[in-house]
């Protein structure tokens, strides 16, 4: 029994011994590990602004674009890209031979189709209704004389002087006389039907449309300045051929453009008219316009391998620099928040769906979970799990993950 208790007091004092060594070594292994060098940021609370960025292209609020109204060639040019000029301003000036040319012929048809029109109008022309006139009068004249020989013959037949078949001869000579007559009659009045009255008038407003068109090529051939602005862009030269609908001059009062811009489609949900946009044109990096949505998207198009709502936004402080077709960069506030608990966005961790952070306890890492609320892309607002001034790390300086329970080594 004695020799039972001495092995198993051995045992024991081996185990101790044991454990002993086990928490020496972590012990000193726990004081000789290399602390985590952890970037850190603190839990503050601030204005916290949520923005969305896009690609844009400036465009005039009026833009005045002129073409050449017909094949032609450039007699003169006035301007150049970038003048300003007044309003009434000669800009372009085109060969007018072929326009008033079309208007000669033009005003030709519209002559005949008048002559036409009036001719179904009154049953033919002046000619014709004068020789109709003159077919009328001899048609009565021989109705009448035919009559008059009918009743001639009636009184020899009744004293034996005339044979009934003289009268009947003379009776189908009156008949024959008022077909004629009236045959007379009928063209001088119906000698046109409705329908060609009708077509006749289509003709005479066909005619005029032709010759309006024709005056309003001819009035194209000379371009004056509508308003007082900038020529923008100028696609021609003196004597250059010009093909009809060639884009010859634009011209835009360049204090006045607006910027149509390009939101993917989960973005256009948060938009709204009046929100504030900033707007940044790479050519000129030290400077930014300032404007607000003046229309959100009523459809999705497709821009490129994007789905996007195209935005029109009216620049409040245009003063002529943005030029036409440019590209620009422009950043719409979505909200604005204040006194909000915020971290960095890097601060913030996920894991099967879970918001957390790593919070700085001691010189040790802890694992906390956090409620998010607004998340732009620099910033996250917190909403539980954090307060002011507590401190979280962003990431560690040699890219190693961070880990609960990991000791740090914390830069400011």
């Amino acid at each position: 029994m004695t020799q039972v208790n001495k092995q198993i007091d051995r045992r024991i004092l081996w185990a101790v011994g044991i454990l002993l060594l086990f928490a020496v070594f972590f012990g000193v292994r726990a004081l000789t590990r290399e602390k985590l060098t952890v970037r850190t940021a603190k839990a503050t609370r601030t204005e916290f602004i949520s923005t969305v960025s896009t690609n844009g292209r400036v465009a005039p609020e009026t833009n005045y674009q002129f073409s050449s109204p017909t094949n032609t060639t450039v007699k003169s040019v006035e301007v150049q890209p970038g003048a300003v000029v007044p309003a009434g301003k000669m800009l372009i000036e085109l060969d007018d031979l072929p326009a008033r040319a079309r208007v000669a012929t033009a005003e030709s048809g519209l002559k005949s189709a008048e002559a036409s029109y009036e001719a179904a109008l009154h049953s033919g022309t002046k000619e014709e209704r004068e020789m109709i006139s003159a077919e009328l009068s001899k048609a009565k004249l021989d109705r009448d004389q035919a009559k008059r020989d009918v009743e001639a013959l009636k009184k020899l037949q009744a004293t034996g002087a005339a044979s009934p078949s003289e009268v009947a001869a003379a009776q189908d000579h009156l008949s024959a006389s008022e077909s004629a007559l009236h045959s007379a009659e009928t063209r001088s009045k119906d000698r046109y039907s409705k329908a060609e009255i009708e077509r006749a008038k289509a003709a005479v407003d066909e005619a005029r449309t032709n010759l309006t068109a024709a005056l309003r090529v001819l009035e194209q051939t000379s371009y004056h300045a509508p308003i007082a602005g900038t020529v923008y862009s100028v696609d021609t030269s003196k004597t250059q051929f010009a093909e009809e609908g060639k884009i010859l001059l634009q011209m835009a009062d360049l204090k006045h453009v607006q910027v149509h811009a390009y939101f993917d489609e989960p973005e256009i949900g948060r938009l709204a008219i009046g929100q504030p946009i900033l707007i940044h044109w790479d050519a000129r990096p030290t400077r930014d316009w300032h404007g607000h949505i003046l229309r959100v998207p009523s459809t999705i198009i497709a821009y490129g391998t994007r789905n996007v709502g195209e935005v029109l936004i009216s620049i409040d402080d245009s003063d002529g620099s943005l030029l036409p077709e440019t590209n620009v960069t422009v950043k719409v506030t979505l909200s604005s928040e204040q006194n909000t608990l915020t971290i960095p966005r890097e601060a913030l961790r996920s894991e099967n769906g879970k918001a957390y952070v790593f919070l700085i306890t001691g010189d040790e890492l802890k694992r906390t979970p956090v409620t998010t609320g607004t998340i732009n892309l620099a910033q996250v607002s917190i909403l539980t799990g954090l307060k002011d001034g507590d401190e979280v790390a962003t990431g560690a300086i040699n890219g190693q993950p961070l880990q609960e329970g990991v000791p740090v080594k914390v830069i400011r």
